[in-house]
């Protein structure tokens, strides 16, 4: 690997030339390291809240002074020691194996290299604030490649490869890593220059017009964040989108995102009308990009500085992915990219998806915040039945606050959001900094009814506000699945996944894992193939004896088919879940575009 001069005096060399092996090598230069240099790797990545323990991929650690050989001993599962003295300049070389397709962590093949460098780059203790620089060398296995990358280029080739600076290490690992052969576009939004590179696109993909759709979401959100024609805060923004068969997903940084989608969603040559695989990928990229302001900049109070070596706790997410949640969807109405009854789809279904979770009842919205490490990022059979979701409640949240504010007449969501932004600079808030902006703004009730909804478990007011602000509430038929309380996946039987609690599969025993094979009535047993053979061979039966396996035991459950709600099993019990849906429609036009186009209160 060659040397630089002249850069700062932490320097990262990354070179992906085992590419058949997936290892990245990686050199560390520390000008002037301190006596026994303690380096760490991240456990955790800021935005995805889960401890994934990155060192598991990083081998082949050693290090040199002078030339020598110098001693490296492991303290922790993530912290190593250098045996050198602080007289001379140190490097440090390793290699980290690259497997993960997500936008967690890192990946290497023939096709295309990513990374984060909360993946690659170790970190030098006590001197995190120094300004730190990343060299990206070619290879023969990567010459035909480009490069993107948010960090800031200080002397690179046209292709992306060469040296970056960033101002310190918090910087250097908020800039993930593209590379490979990828589709390349660029457009501007609020005077901010914005490249987007989509990697594993079929030849159908129409470039042009998701260019055309993104710059329509960014400029209202900076519209939307910058209404007093103050500058944005980033001086321009990379979107990395790698395309699979079928995955999804994102993660927001400070001036990128890296983003995934299905091939099947991106939008294609010569086709009218985009489906909905489209219009997701529209709300994941409106979904991170609003997270530029909302959790990079304005952010918890306990996310001030991150600690990276374990769990960094917060009861906040609820706001900082609830009400972006929030807003993703609701800048595609106001941009254009959905007309009203898209937009009303989308908020049936998110409603739909809380009220079908027993767990709303038992967890807030808050205390899901502060359990995601344990919960909501390792999800498991009973996960329904005790969590609750801070994107999906939250965003229900933000809803009802932003249509009691409205209500109020003096003030929407859109101000609290922008006030907050102004009275921290664009820093870390708490909740008592959320709840004095919505006193001012509305009154000390509404604020009152925001902690409420925060940190009670009770339903929200969803019906009564929507009705409010010309949208009326409908019962729909809901599902089988939902009226016998299962989540399945159907191949040549139904596998039972989640049974949720208070439903009629509970009440007969079934649980996670059955394997729903047959079921017995009138006298005639049927082979299940899927879950709606059910009423095919229930007939006018109200009882039938489902047939499970259960390791490797057939059992006989008696399943009651009437659907009435369950009893509660006692007074102070939670009542039955829900067995129907709701639906959302238009009964005041004016009093809903208002809302709808983000129009005053």
């Amino acid at each position: 690997m060659t040397a630089v001069l002249n850069t700062p005096g932490i320097r990262y060399t990354v070179q992906a030339s085992a590419v058949d092996a997936h290892l990245f090598d990686i050199s560390l230069h520390i000008a002037q390291p301190a006596a026994r240099q303690l380096l760490s790797l991240p456990v955790w990545i800021p935005g995805s809240y889960l401890v994934r323990e990155f060192a598991k991929n990083l081998q082949g650690l050693s290090a040199t002074q002078n030339g020598q050989g110098i001693p490296v001993s492991q303290l922790s599962k993530n912290q190593w020691k250098i045996g050198c003295s602080a007289d001379a300049a140190c490097v440090i070389s390793y290699q980290v194996c690259a497997y993960d397709t997500s936008v967690r962590t890192a990946w290497l093949d023939r096709r295309r290299g990513f990374f984060n460098g909360t993946s690659l780059c170790l970190r030098v203790h006590g001197q995190e604030d120094q300004p730190h620089a990343l060299e990206l060398l070619s290879s023969p296995a990567t010459q035909d490649w480009q490069v993107t990358t948010g960090l800031t280029p200080a002397q690179v080739d046209a292709s992306g490869f060469g040296l970056y600076t960033a101002a310190h290490y918090d910087e250097l690992v908020d800039c993930p890593v593209e590379m490979g052969l990828f589709w390349r576009g660029s457009f501007e939004a609020g005077g901010v220059p914005h490249e987007f590179v989509v990697a594993g696109a079929a030849p159908s993909f129409d470039g042009e017009r998701l260019l055309a759709d993104t710059k329509k979401i960014c400029e209202a959100e900076i519209a939307f964040w910058h209404a007093d024609g103050s500058q944005p805060p980033m001086e321009r923004y990379v979107f990395m989108l790698n395309v699979v068969d079928d995955n999804y997903g994102g993660l927001e940084h400070r001036n990128s995102t890296a983003l995934i989608c299905g091939r099947r969603d991106l939008p294609r040559k010569g086709e009218a009308k985009a489906g909905e695989g489209y219009n997701t990928l529209l709300g994941l990229i409106s979904h991170e990009y609003f997270h530029t302001w909302n959790v990079k900049r304005l952010r918890p109070a306990e996310f001030a500085r991150y600690d990276y070596e374990q769990e960094n706790y917060t009861e906040l997410l609820w706001f900082f992915e609830g009400f972006t949640s929030y807003y993703d969807d609701l800048f595609l109405r106001r941009a254009g990219l959905l007309d009203n009854s898209q937009y009303l789809k989308l908020i049936t279904r998110t409603i739909n998806q809380v009220l079908q979770t027993p767990g709303r009842h038992v967890q807030s919205v808050a205390e899901a915040s502060f359990d995601a490490w344990v919960k909501y990022y390792r999800q498991d059979e009973n996960t329904a039945n005790h969590t609750v979701s801070y994107y999906t409640k939250g965003s229900l949240v933000a809803l009802c606050l932003d249509l009691t504010l409205r209500a109020n007449g003096t003030s929407s969501l859109d101000d609290v959001m922008r006030s907050l932004w102004h009275r921290s600079a664009g820093g870390p808030i708490s909740e008592s900094d959320v709840l004095t902006v919505v006193t001012e703004l509305g009154n000390s009730g509404i604020a009152l009814q925001l902690q409420n909804w925060v940190h009670s478990t009770q339903d929200l007011p969803l019906r009564e506000l929507l009705a409010r602000h010309g949208i009326n509430t409908k019962v729909e038929p809901a599902q089988l699945a939902q009226q016998l309380g299962l989540r399945v996946q159907e191949n040549h039987s139904v596998q039972i996944k989640t049974v949720l609690h208070g439903g009629l599969a509970e009440q007969a025993g079934m649980m996670a894992g059955d394997e729903w094979l047959a079921i017995a009535a009138d006298g005639q047993r049927w082979r299940l193939a899927k879950l709606d053979d059910v009423p095919l061979y229930a007939g006018s039966s109200n009882s039938v004896t489902a047939w499970i396996a259960r390791d490797r035991q057939i059992l006989e459950l008696k399943l009651d088919l009437d659907i009435a709600p369950a009893k509660a099993a006692s007074e102070d019990a939670k009542p039955a879940m829900p067995i129907s849906n709701l639906g959302l429609e238009i009964s005041d036009k004016a009093a809903a575009e208002r809302w709808l186009t983000g129009l005053s209160a």
